[in-house]
Parts: structure tokens; C-alpha cells; sequence
């Protein structure tokens, strides 16, 4: 069994950094680089996709709303038209300077509110969708499995990739636990761990309030801004390859 470890990377701005960039990047095999909508800016960009090409992990853009002051957790109303244009743009800020840090873009992750928000609602997967492919048809999508996300990636004819959280719970409905209630944030490795080897084991998830689920996923994600995310990240490494799961990017560098 193989399955690709990601992080949220690149989440800094100016002389403010957000989580340890350096050691994660020795730990995952995918990172989702913000490119100047929730966080980042041209420098942090190049600095992070320096050491990820370093490190031979896979890069992908991690547009978000323009919203630094909330990092991306809050819905900002925009046309789904509008939403293509905004994820289009940062994409197109990080290609830029992924040429000059010598690497590439392979793939696509939606950060935050806008992640949330494309998963149930089609006309803004739709319009990601749209904007990726058009930008180029070698993009993949990283999506929250079992959303509408991944069902227009599909229908765009761009290659599409689920996403499993190791430090998020989940609802029955297969979305996330609203960080804003109990239960939303898994904070113990260990924990963690256990819960994913379970997963990979059964397929099925452990949510809140109700009966395991089915989901697949091929890349899990732990989320850099979590300030335990390089001993989390750790722990889940070691533990997947002790019990003969491959960490492998789902997509090569």
C-alpha cells in the first residue's frame, strides 16, 4: 500500500512565519504552497518552493480568498465566475515564480473557506474546475474526498485526487468538523495514527456523532499551521512505514 503525505506550506508573510516549512519539507511528499491570497507573498513563494525542489516533494498551488486577516476561514461572497478568476491568478502568481526557483506546479489544492465551499456547492467547484484546465490541461486537482470538487474535476476531464485530514474530524456527511466545534481538531499523533491506519485498513472513516463512513484517498494531509504539526507529521511517518505503508507523492516532482 502507498499513499502520499501533504501540507498546507508557505503560509508566512513579510517577517512572519507560520510553522516550521524546513522540517515538514523533510517529512512530506506534497506540499500546497499559498500563493498571496489567505498568506504568502513573491519571497516566502520562492523560498518554499526552493526547499521543496530541494527535497524532491511534489508542488501544488493552494489558492485561497483574499483574506489574510482571517487566513481564508471566512466565506467572502464572489460569483463562481469571479472565484475562477481569483484561483487563476494565484496559480499563475506561483507558476511565475516556481520558474525562477527552478521547479513547477504539478497540481491544485483550494485552501480554507474556498475548499469548504467548493465542496457542496457545483457552480464554484465548476468555476475551479474551468480555471485550472484552462490554465493547463497537465494540472491536477487535489480534492476533499468525496465532494462536488472532485465530481467537476471528472467532468472537466482534469485528473483529480483525493485528500484525507489526519488532524481534522468529520461529520457524518463526509465534510469537515467546523473548526469552530468540538471535536474539529485532532491534536494527539498518536491519535491520529491510529485513526489513519484504521482507514487504510477498512476504508472507512470514524466521524462525529455517527457511523464510520466509506471514503478514499490517495494523499493525507497535515496541516503545517498546527504547532505540533512536525511531531504529528512525524509520528504518522514513521508509524505508516512500520506497518508497510509507502509515503510516495501521488503525482512525481
Amino acid at each position: 500500500m502507498r499513499i502520499d503525505l501533504n501540507s498546507d506550506l508557505g503560509e508566512g508573510y513579510g517577517p512572519w512565519a507560520m510553522g516550521d516549512d524546513a522540517a515538514m519539507l523533510g517529512l512530506v511528499t506534497s506540499a500546497n504552497v499559498a500563493c498571496g491570497g489567505h498568506a504568502s507573498d513573491p519571497e516566502t513563494m520562492y523560498q518554499t518552493l526552493r526547499l521543496a525542489a530541494q527535497n524532491g516533494v511534489t508542488i501544488g498551488a493552494h489558492p485561497g480568498y483574499n483574506d489574510p486577516l482571517g487566513f481564508g476561514r471566512r466565506v467572502i461572497p464572489m460569483a463562481p465566475a469571479e472565484v475562477g478568476r481569483m484561483v487563476a491568478a494565484q496559480i499563475g502568481s506561483l507558476q511565475a515564480v516556481a520558474a525562477l526557483a527552478g521547479t513547477r506546479v504539478a497540481y491544485v489544492k483550494p485552501h480554507g473557506a474556498l475548499a469548504n465551499l467548493a465542496a457542496d456547492d457545483r457552480g464554484v467547484s465548476d468555476a475551479i474546475a474551468t480555471a485550472v484546465k484552462a490554465i493547463s490541461p497537465d494540472l491536477a486537482l487535489l480534492a476533499i474526498s468525496g465532494t462536488e470538487l472532485e465530481h467537476a474535476a471528472r467532468a472537466a476531464g482534469i485528473a483529480v485526487y483525493s485528500e484525507i485530514f489526519a488532524d481534522r474530524g468529520y461529520l457524518p456527511s463526509g465534510r469537515l468538523v467546523p473548526r469552530s466545534q468540538p471535536g474539529a481538531m485532532i491534536y494527539d499523533p498518536a491519535a491520529a495514527t491510529a485513526r489513519l491506519l484504521s482507514f487504510l485498513e477498512s476504508g472507512l472513516m470514524p466521524v462525529v456523532g455517527g457511523d464510520p463512513i466509506a471514503l478514499a484517498a490517495q494523499s493525507i494531509c497535515v496541516h503545517g499551521d498546527n504547532p505540533d504539526a512536525v511531531e504529528m507529521a512525524r509520528h504518522i511517518r514513521n508509524q505508516l512505514n512500520a506497518a508497510s505503508v509507502t509515503i510516495a507523492a501521488f503525482l512525481p516532482a
